[in-house]
């Protein structure tokens, strides 16, 4: 079997499945309106209200470990919140937090500089006397809806989210080279063919995570 491994900067308003099976009245684009390619599968989701990075594969044991809780790999987003966090308030993202009886795992946050990234269609509404600012998060979790929650939990609503990076941070020992994928060089809507330097450490380190595992 030929696998197959693409990246696709998924828009704002995109259903991350092939098919939506709303009424035709509600209908919304699925990955199907940009991806020709069949057979291949989403590893994890992002909601159709966020924008970003998406992989996509047909090799089922890769999907499996991305997708697993237990190997907490890292997903890191721009959210743009209302207003401008206190550091304190970031300090409590850092540490974890309670959303809905579920206290979050500790997250790599910090306020950065507004992204240069393409505007969103439809842009956010914005407020003329309320400022917005742009923090970098990365979660080793997949909550439903987890980032616009835990903004919210602490004073600060997410008004656009981008999913940029896929397990940033992560290096093959054994290789020395980074496993991060994000998304450099695409457009919303584009999507291409994982390049042979990306693939190989990101095959080496889950190869090792999962021997580990197993043993």
């Amino acid at each position: 079997m030929s696998y197959r491994y693409l990246l696709f900067y998924k828009p704002y308003n995109v259903l991350s499945q092939f098919t939506d099976d709303s009424p035709v009245e509600q209908r919304r684009s699925t990955l199907k309106d940009f991806i020709p390619v069949t057979d291949v599968y989403p590893v994890g989701r992002l909601d159709h209200d966020s924008e970003g990075l998406m992989l996509l594969t047909n090799h089922g044991q890769l999907q499996h470990q991305l997708s697993n809780p237990k190997f907490e790999h890292p997903r890191t987003y721009w959210a743009q919140v209302d207003r401008i966090p206190t550091e304190a308030a970031l300090a409590h993202l850092r540490q974890g937090i309670k959303i809905q009886n579920y206290n979050t795992r500790p997250a790599q946050v910090s306020l950065i500089p507004e992204p240069d990234i393409p505007p969103r269609d439809p842009p956010i509404r914005f407020r003329k006397n309320v400022p917005t600012a742009w923090i970098e998060i990365t979660l080793t979790e997949g909550k439903n809806r987890q980032v616009r929650r835990m903004t919210a939990a602490i004073g600060f609503p997410t008004l656009r989210l981008v999913r940029v990076a896929l397990l940033k941070g992560l290096v093959d020992s054994v290789s020395n080279r980074n496993a991060e994928l994000c998304l450099t060089g695409l457009a919303p809507g584009q999507w291409r063919d994982l390049t042979p330097e990306e693939l190989d450490p990101l095959l080496k380190l889950l190869h090792r995570r999962q021997t580990r595992s197993d043993r």
